[in-house]
């Protein structure tokens, strides 16, 4: 029988799932009742860190010597998930310890830079999958009347060329998947796990000594930095709609400075001061191309005809015919660096770049030269004393 916990999203019920890591905790349990007991468990349950309960059966159950294994499906509900369907297995050995020590095999990724939720060189288990681990094989130990050590040692066949799908080789995870979730289970185009996404980024760039960083919604702002030798210098992060919650994350990282980058159909919206850019909260881009064109003396009909566009590189030729680009697009661009600096807070320097695919750069803010005169300064700085380091 399928998970059955449903959320609404908008005018639909979605069935959510598990996570990654309650299969994890599932499987070693089960594994741990074979080694422990003898018998064979057709199903394992647990209650999740959300308070939800979640039964699964278990899959490919095995014992060989000192070691018992076991698989559980992961079920994604109706989140478009990579790892759904995927066996998560756990193969559970007995240790001349008292703990329970746990690792991570074939498909489970290696960390390999700072600043994410395992160190260096740990299988990527996190530390929340790693606690329900640890308590459902303790709570069998328990039940066994088993006071032994345990090595747990989680895999997920495929793995390797599933991460490829996923932001792990960017986060510096290598080999194969995370293991994750920290409610244990899995809620249907999950806005949260894409900010926790963007969180481990950013901690990620602080932990290798980063002071400031670019922030991009997408991959025409990637495509966009690629072609500037000016914006090299710092790390670049994808932030997809969550603007605010990105700068938010960047005050709590301490940087120093942060630069937008994006499409004028993205980052108009920040004029508004609108800092989630999804089209389902907002969609004010015309709106506020005829309210700065007005106030800039923009005629009814021009007016009309930029309501009736249909995308923002409309709306700029709108502009061009009118002869009112530039005047519009420096208002809009004060705009916007006036919601920047409110969300900011002073935590850090903040600017923002704006582009199109038809015209290119539009526009930037004012401090955006200010920011980074400061970031080639430090490079310069920073190779001046690499060379003295050299030379000594």
């Amino acid at each position: 029988m399928a998970f059955a916990h449903y959320i609404r999203s908008g005018q639909k019920q979605l069935r959510c799932g598990y996570t990654t890591g309650t299969c994890a905790a599932l499987a070693a349990a089960g594994a741990a009742r074979l080694l422990l007991t003898g018998k064979v468990p057709n199903r394992m349950a647990l209650l999740t860190p959300k308070g939800l309960r979640v039964e699964a059966p278990l899959l490919d159950v095995s014992r060989s010597g000192r070691t018992a294994r076991a698989a559980v499906e992961k079920d994604a509900g109706d989140d478009a998930d990579v790892t759904a369907g995927l066996r998560i297995y756990a193969a559970v050995s007995r240790t001349d310890g008292t703990e329970v020590v746990i690792d991570g095999g074939e498909g489970v990724g290696r960390v390999t830079r700072p600043g994410l939720d395992q160190p260096v060189g740990a299988a990527a288990i996190n530390r929340v999958p790693r606690r329900m681990i640890a308590e459902a094989v303790n709570t069998e130990c328990a039940a066994a009347g088993y006071a032994g050590g345990l090595k747990v040692v989680i895999s997920a066949p495929g793995g390797e060329a599933l991460a490829r799908k996923t932001f792990n080789p960017g986060l510096g995870i290598e080999g194969g998947l995370s293991i994750l979730g920290t409610s244990g289970i899995v809620e249907p185009m999950s806005e949260q796990a894409i900010v926790d996404t963007i969180a481990a980024a950013q901690r990620q760039a602080a932990a290798s000594g980063a002071e400031h960083i670019i922030l991009t919604p997408g991959n025409y702002g990637l495509d966009f930095l690629q072609s500037r030798t000016d914006l090299q210098a710092v790390p670049w992060i994808k932030c997809s709609n969550f603007i605010g919650d990105a700068l938010d994350i960047a005050a709590v990282e301490r940087f120093v400075s942060v630069l937008l980058v994006g499409h004028i159909g993205k980052l108009v919206k920040l004029a508004g001061g609108v800092m989630n850019t999804h089209s389902k909260y907002a969609d004010c881009r015309l709106e506020l191309f005829c309210a700065h064109a007005a106030l800039c003396g923009a005629d009814a009909d021009t007016c009309r005809a930029l309501m009736q566009c249909a995308t923002t590189d409309g709306a700029i030729e709108a502009l061009d015919c009118a002869g009112l680009r530039k005047p519009v697009l420096l208002r809009l661009l004060d705009a916007i660096q006036q919601h920047l600096e409110r969300r900011a807070g002073g935590a850090f320097r903040v600017g923002a770049v704006i582009f199109s695919n038809q015209y290119g750069v539009l526009g930037q803010t004012k401090t955006v030269e200010e920011i980074i005169r400061l970031w080639n300064k430090e490079s310069f700085t920073a190779s001046a004393s690499d060379r003295e380091t050299r030379n000594c």
